[in-house]
């Protein structure tokens, strides 16, 4: 009788895929990033999380869409694979493949900036050695251990952040910032400028990146269909509060970037200004716990990734494919992409920064696309008029805004993801022997089959 291939473990639960997406996104981010973004808006920054919320809202509808359809590991690279061509499905999920290889090394980088500014005795190589051997051994174990750690990481963000919001509270009371708990002014004010709002969502769009990974966790969830649809949309949703509600605190306390030394370092000076040095150690340990939480949630994805491209054998299958017997997760790619994190050695936060959001854009593009070419094309689903706001209308609206971002993309990230673009298209040749064979598809009513009877 033949030997019955190891296959991913179906295990997960709603809200573990929430808080590992949530993980994802850093919540943390929100302080980090509030110096610069009040500087874009004009101090209003939590109107551009609005507005990013919108946009990250579509994109979560139309992964939702597709996820009903193929409720397995590649999210945007399966979905463009299946839906519109084989060739181009490969150049989808290689782009993807940028974002998600390039998110664990910006995660070790930021770990590196942290702790080498308290200890700065220590070689900074040294930092980036420990954090990806820690995040790497964590992704090796069973998924449920490698999420309900995270968990843990999510919920001791948001503490600090509900700690932030009580204190930002007792500030107000006495007279800082605006000195008022309820205000319009941190989401309109005269004068107010359009364009500032776009700037400002352009780069708020970005703390949003993680919410589409959960894809990545098809496989390893008991009711694919029915969770995952609602974790990706509830992910970008809880995250969407979370920056919101903390971004319009911090922005009754700071009105104008007039209180900040340093704008693009703000975390640091938000916490010493409202809390002294321990809310500020505090903060820190936030951080940290942000990072390695985006951590562990990006190191799980990537390996997802390059999983579904291994079993499809669009890479070699003995290698990519490999699932572990024991913790049946993706041992081999576990290990490469903590590998690979380790270059973080040689790299800038800005430059691992471009690589990522070029391969997020490019996925998010061809998901609302794959939603039009299936449902309208191939299925005809348009014709009533609900059917037309679901699969035409929406998705276009999705891909509006991802077309805004587009405009607004940094040119060294736009050089840098076509460079990456080049090398993908040169191995898509070289594995179809000129394109004169597809890369294999996966048979995923099978797939689901097999998997189902593992439980």
């Amino acid at each position: 009788m033949q030997k019955q291939a190891v296959t991913l473990k179906r295990s997960l639960g709603l809200w573990q895929i929430v808080l590992l997406g949530v993980g994802y996104m850093t919540p943390m981010v929100v302080f980090d990033t509030f110096g610069i973004a009040s500087e874009m808006t004009h101090g209003h920054v939590p109107t551009a999380y609005i507005l990013a919320l919108a946009a990250m809202l579509l994109t979560a509808v139309s992964y939702q869409k597709m996820i009903q359809v193929f409720p397995t590991a590649g999210s945007a690279y399966t979905y463009t694979q299946r839906t519109i061509n084989c060739h181009l499905g490969f150049l989808i999920g290689w782009a993807a493949l940028m974002d998600y290889l390039f998110l664990p090394m910006v995660n070790a980088l930021i770990f590196k900036i942290y702790l080498s500014a308290f200890f700065p005795g220590v070689p900074s190589w040294m930092w980036i050695v420990g954090f990806v051997a820690f995040v790497t051994a964590l992704n090796l174990r069973d998924i449920n251990f490698t999420a309900n750690f995270n968990m843990f990481l999510v919920f001791f963000q948001i503490a600090i952040i509900a700690m932030f919001v009580a204190i930002a509270v007792r500030a107000l009371l006495h007279g800082m910032g605006t000195g008022e708990i309820i205000s319009m002014k941190p989401f309109y004010s005269a004068g107010l400028d359009s364009s500032w709002l776009i700037a400002g969502a352009t780069l708020m769009c970005f703390s949003y990146l993680g919410f589409d990974a959960v894809a990545m966790l098809s496989e390893e969830t008991a009711s694919p269909k029915k969770t995952i649809p609602k974790a990706i949309f509830l992910t970008a949703l809880f995250g969407g509060i979370l920056f919101t509600l903390a971004s319009y605190f911090i922005q009754l306390v700071f009105p104008t970037v007039a209180s900040f030394k340093d704008p693009e370092s703000s975390s640091p000076e938000i916490a010493m200004k409202i809390g002294g040095t321990i809310v500020q150690m505090i903060f820190l340990a936030g951080g940290i716990a942000g990072t390695v939480s985006s951590g562990v949630s990006s190191h799980a994805s990537v390996a997802r990734l390059l999983y579904a491209m291994g079993r499809d054998n669009i890479l070699p299958k003995n290698v990519f494919g490999y699932v572990h017997p024991k913790f049946r997760t993706p041992w081999i790619n576990i290990l490469l992409v903590g590998f690979i994190s380790l270059t973080a050695m040689f790299f800038s936060l800005g430059m691992a920064t471009s690589f990522i959001n070029f391969g997020a854009l490019i996925a998010f593009t061809f998901v609302h696309l794959s939603v039009i070419v299936h449902y309208v094309f191939r299925h005809k689903m348009h014709r009533s008029a609900k059917g037309f706001f679901s699969y035409v209308i929406m998705p276009l609206i999705g891909a509006a805004f991802i077309g805004v971002l587009w405009l607004n993309l940094e040119r060294n990230s736009f050089l840098l993801g076509i460079t990456w673009a080049v090398i993908g298209f040169a191995y898509l040749v070289y594995i179809t022997k000129g394109f004169k064979v597809n890369p294999a598809v996966i048979d995923f009513s099978a797939q689901e089959e097999v998997q189902t009877q593992t439980l």
